[in-house]
């Protein structure tokens, strides 16, 4: 079923590259409020359909993607008679990648957004070529596919089902080669060292728990202070970890960095550069009780190379 699944979503995807199509996703809140403008609710076109996930009558979608989306199980009827699409397509560069369309209120949905495009130029900047590089916590796998040219290996790992089985697509999608995609807590069931570890891993106190947005602990911290710990024993000599997450900051302090400083110093790591991309994110999120005291969000990107 899982491969009946994922050949459709790939026919999907290069049926609506054919058509010229590209869409380029926003966050959340930005989608809310243009779906919610006079006239937004109804599709009228591929984008509308496959970019701002709004429901569509007869003749928007052609037979053949109408087909290939019931075969990968992700054409849903409203109530009203109309179909939406259970995912969507982005662009980013010349790529093009599956993932879950809005609103993404399941727990186990596929996150695709501003975040990944910040991420995947944050990726570019790092130089070298890699022998193996492993994206952990890869979602739509597209931070990993994003060094797979200049890879011998790479190895997408998540622990949600529905982003391996998009990260494969993705992978095809893409003409990714080299590419292994694992079930894995983190490092957890992936085997080996790596000359680069990368992580976009959730990093929001989410209250539903949905997996690409919950990062643990009391702010979210939890996963990306993980990452850092488990990663630099399985770094290669000379080899690098990017970690792109979020921090909240609290009465000036960031607290991510401070509860990485202790780990930071006793590892066996050179050229570590903490640097903060954006100072303010996801503000709705401070109206939230988890965030009581917490006067911004933080976009930072932490680079290391071991020694």
């Amino acid at each position: 079923m899982a491969e009946v699944r994922e050949a459709a979503l790939t026919a999907l995807g290069e049926a609506l590259r054919a058509t010229g199509y590209a869409f380029t996703t926003v966050t959340p809140e930005t989608h809310r409020r243009v779906n919610a403008r006079p006239g937004a609710k109804e599709a009228h076109s591929l984008r509308d359909v496959f970019g701002w996930s709004r429901r569509f009558g007869p003749g928007v979608v052609e037979p053949r993607m109408l087909a290939l989306l019931e075969q990968a199980g992700a054409l849903v009827e409203c109530e009203d008679g109309t179909h939406r699409s259970r995912v969507r397509f982005s662009t980013l560069g010349s790529g093009l990648y599956v993932h879950s369309a809005w609103p993404t209120s399941e727990k186990d949905a596929v996150f695709f957004g501003p975040d990944t495009y910040r991420f995947c130029a944050l990726l570019q900047r790092v130089p070298g070529t890699f022998r193996r590089a492993v994206d952990l916590g890869c979602g739509s796998g597209a931070g990993g596919l994003s060094v797979a040219a200049r890879s011998a290996e790479v190895v997408l790992a998540d622990l949600n089902p529905l982003a391996l089985d998009y990260s494969r697509v993705n992978a095809r999608l893409n003409g990714a080669h080299g590419v292994e995609v694992v079930h894995s807590d983190l490092l957890r069931d992936v085997s080996g060292r790596f000359d680069l570890i990368m992580a976009n891993p959730p990093y929001l106190a989410d209250t539903d728990g949905r997996t690409y947005r919950d990062g643990g602990g009391t702010h979210g911290t939890e996963l990306s202070v993980r990452i850092v710990c488990e990663s630099v024993e399985r770094l290669e000599p000379g080899g690098t970890l990017v970690l792109y997450t979020g921090a909240p900051v609290v009465d000036g302090e960031d607290l991510l960095r401070t509860a990485l400083e202790p780990v930071l110093r006793s590892a066996p790591l050179e050229d570590v550069v903490y640097e903060e991309l954006d100072p303010d994110v996801f503000g709705e999120e401070l109206e939230k009780e988890p965030y009581a005291g917490v006067e911004r969000i933080a976009l930072v990107a932490l680079t290391a190379r071991r020694r």
